[in-house]
């Protein structure tokens, strides 16, 4: 036989149609962790999404989940997968209105206008007008429940289904039974039986209300993907044998050149082959300003395009780019479920069945205990049924974290994992690596030293003309900042590991390292103070010196300093992660000179330094070890160890690949006051979450207690769950504010 080949895990997503409370999310996940070959579940209420991983197939899944009475329909890349828009929930909401308000007015008006009042309409009427709305809007209460009864399941259209069915059945018994219904007078008030219609239809009215609130309030939440996705064009202009054809992004070659107009979205990344122009990233990065870009610049997908038009050679196309990747990071954190929302969901899962019991208990209570009247037990239970569905609870989480991880998208900062969001809110320790994260990862001309400073520069810009040293960049850049004129030297020679030499206006001149001047005889004494400033700040000094046409002395014309400058906002963040108690090591592999210094600027509380990548990593396993909870911030591949061994990881926006995939968080913006604005936002999202938890647990509890009193009708507990509902989603709304 031949041997059996494994097939490889597939992820799949989909849209879940029929899911109404937390008790739906529990009986979902169960029915696809049941298929043979499912390895992970996750089913967001939120998003009405589930995305399964493993070797299933579609057609098993959606087989299984439609025998749950639930559907499964696949969902597409590049497909909008947040909440659909809630058109068909106005529709249902208004259709029940039209049919309520004739039997809930001439109520409102009794209390109003008690002698002019409008009398009630006759029984037969009231009960057409109530069937409608509980047998036709409110059939999907009824599809839905005996699903759920079917598969063993209890959900919230169990509890709908239940209480208003019992109060409709009621009114319909006592109207049969009254005589009214068999000739009998339907004149005036004293002559009407004790009927309940105006209740069970105000109570599936009001129950369509809460869903179609919470259908907007989800839609709305998933603003934060909508607007990333907006960024994708619907084409893409791609230079083919000189002729310019539109095509759509997907179809965009790895190295194609790419034509982007002013006004465009850039279809992919890439680097700028001709053109300038100022680049609006504020969507895909965070920064509010737009920023300048020139020929070898790169630049991201989904950026808008300014004044200039662009030749860009695109090097990411497709789900590779940085904004497909952006989406796949926010849509994951979305779908994700921390570990209190795991709990939410178990308990919601027996949640039901308690209530049933209740409901049941609160039924024989008032009846057979307490001796009142069978329509006023019935009633109570009715409101316990109603005013128990765990829409609330199944909402706070994941409601909370689909705006939260959008809000932080929109400010740069992408959460790859909800479950960082436990984690993160209690760092008490934040290392930062050094050079890329603190600093800019590039030397800068810092100083000059000598008889006259602009023609140091120049004689030195002179030399570095043609060069792609680092160094050299720092020279030529601070050469034009001042204006100086550079005129090319000639015969220009790199001297390896010493620096470099050439020839202008008849001048023989040296730049480089305090090596060359030795080798050249030329005398640093008069430098030595200086010298010995640049070793004890870890920066690095070239010297230029000029070699005379015959035998005689070299003449030292200078100094200049070479440092990795700071980034601007890194003292700030330092300072305000500190303000918030929170202490601040720097762990770094360069000198022991240049990292003491800057931890000295800094003012951090400890550093570490000419650490090896393991090192590093053993650095933050040491921070663990004194019970600290420790987050690393860095950029680079050797930072990746140290960032897999920290409790919450930050990976520095323009740093490499290797360290945003290790990355917990990923910081859009190489700002280092995105840490502490990230912890903070992270705190906020875990305090709604908190919030939204207390709430729905006190609604739920206070309600049920308060309908098993008889102290809520069945209309007032409908109301009641409603507001819950849209209340906990409101409240987590509010992220986007600030």
């Amino acid at each position: 036989m031949p041997p059996t080949i494994a097939m490889p895990p597939s992820r799949l997503k989909f849209r879940v149609s029929g899911m109404s409370c937390a008790g739906c999310v529990a009986r979902v996940e169960k029915t696809l962790r049941g298929v043979p070959g499912v390895g992970s579940v996750s089913v967001n209420l939120a998003t009405a999404s589930a995305t399964i991983t493993g070797t299933a197939t579609a057609a098993a899944l959606q087989n299984a989940v439609k025998r749950a009475g639930y559907k499964l329909a696949p969902m597409h890349s590049g497909e909008d997968e947040t909440a659909p828009t809630p058109s068909r929930e106005y529709w249902m909401f208004a259709g029940a209105v039209l049919c309520t308000l004739p039997l809930v007015l001439p109520m409102a008006l009794l209390f109003v206008f008690p002698s002019a009042a409008p009398d009630m309409p006759a029984p037969h009427i009231q009960a057409l007008l109530a069937g409608i709305v509980q047998f036709v809007f409110g059939a999907r209460f009824y599809r839905n429940a005996w699903k759920a009864l079917r598969s063993g399941a209890s959900t919230m259209d169990v509890l709908v289904a239940l209480g208003t069915s019992a109060a409709f059945g009621l009114s319909l018994y006592n109207w049969l039974d009254s005589g009214v219904a068999h000739g009998g007078s339907a004149e005036g008030h004293a002559a009407m039986p004790a009927l309940y219609f105006e209740a069970s239809a105000m109570v599936v009215s009001l129950v369509l209300l809460g869903k179609l609130l919470e259908a907007r309030t989800r839609h709305s939440a998933g603003q934060a993907i909508r607007r990333l996705q907006a960024l994708r064009p619907e084409h893409a202009t791609v230079r083919r044998d000189g002729q310019d054809v539109s095509v759509a992004p997907d179809a965009v070659q790895h190295g194609e050149l790419v034509v982007v107009r002013p006004g465009e979205h850039l279809p992919v990344d890439g680097v700028i082959e001709s053109g300038a122009s100022h680049l609006d990233e504020s969507l895909v990065t965070g920064e509010s300003l737009p920023v300048a870009k020139h020929s070898g610049d790169k630049v991201t997908g989904g950026a808008v395009n300014g004044e200039g038009l662009l030749l860009v050679r695109a090097t990411s196309v497709g789900a590779e780019s940085t904004l497909a990747r952006i989406i796949r990071l926010v849509e994951d954190a979305q779908e994700a479920k921390t570990p209190v929302q795991r709990l939410v969901d178990r308990v919601c899962a027996v949640f039901v069945p308690v209530v049933l019991g209740i409901a049941f208990l609160t039924l024989a209570g008032w009846w057979l205990v307490g001796g009142a009247a069978f329509q006023t037990a019935l009633l109570n239970a009715v409101s316990v049924l109603v005013i128990a569905c765990p829409c609330a609870l199944g909402l706070a989480t994941p409601v909370a974290i689909m705006v939260g991880t959008g809000a932080a998208a929109r400010r740069g900062i992408l959460i790859k994992d909800a479950t960082v969001l436990e984690i993160a809110r209690r760092v008490d320790t934040v290392a930062f690596d050094k050079t890329g994260t603190l600093t800019t990862g590039k030397p800068a001309l810092t100083g000059t030293t000598g008889a006259d400073k602009d023609a140091l520069l120049a004689l030195a810009a002179a030399l570095q003309s043609g060069s792609e040293h680092p160094l050299a960049h720092a020279v030529l850049y601070a050469a034009r900042e001042k204006g100086i004129a550079i005129t090319p030297a000639e015969g220009i020679r790199a001297l390896p590991g010493r620096g470099i030499e050439g020839t202008l206006s008849g001048r023989h001149l040296l730049l480089g390292n305090t090596r060359l001047m030795q080798e050249n005889a030329v005398s640093l004494d008069a430098l030595a103070a200086e010298i010995e400033a640049l070793d004890a700040q870890g920066a690095t000094g070239a010297f230029l010196a000029e070699l005379p046409p015959s035998p005689g002395r070299p003449v030292l014309h200078g100094m200049l300093t070479f440092a990795d400058t700071l980034k601007p906002s890194a003292a700030d963040a330092v300072s305000r992660l500190q303000k918030r108690g929170i202490r601040v090591e720097l762990l770094s592999g360069d000198r022991t000179a240049a990292v003491r210094h800057l931890a000295t600027a800094l003012g951090v509380d400890g550093y570490r330094a000419e650490l090896l990548p393991a090192e590093k990593s053993e650095a933050v396993a040491g921070l663990r070890a004194q019970g600290r909870i420790v987050a690393m911030v860095g950029d680079g591949i050797n930072d990746a160890p140290a960032l897999a061994q920290a409790d919450a990881s930050f990976a520095m926006g323009g740093g490499t690949d290797a360290a945003m995939h290790t990355a917990a968080i990923t910081l859009m913006r190489g700002d280092p006051m995105l840490v502490p604005e990230a912890i903070e936002l992270v705190q906020r999202i875990h305090a709604k979450i908190r919030q939204n938890l207390f709430w729905a647990f006190v609604y739920n509890i206070a309600g049920i207690g308060l309908a098993a009193a008889g102290l809520l009708t069945p209309v007032a507990a409908a109301a009641a769950m409603a507001f819950s509902s849209v209340s906990v989603v409101t409240n987590a709304l509010l992220l986007r504010s600030k």
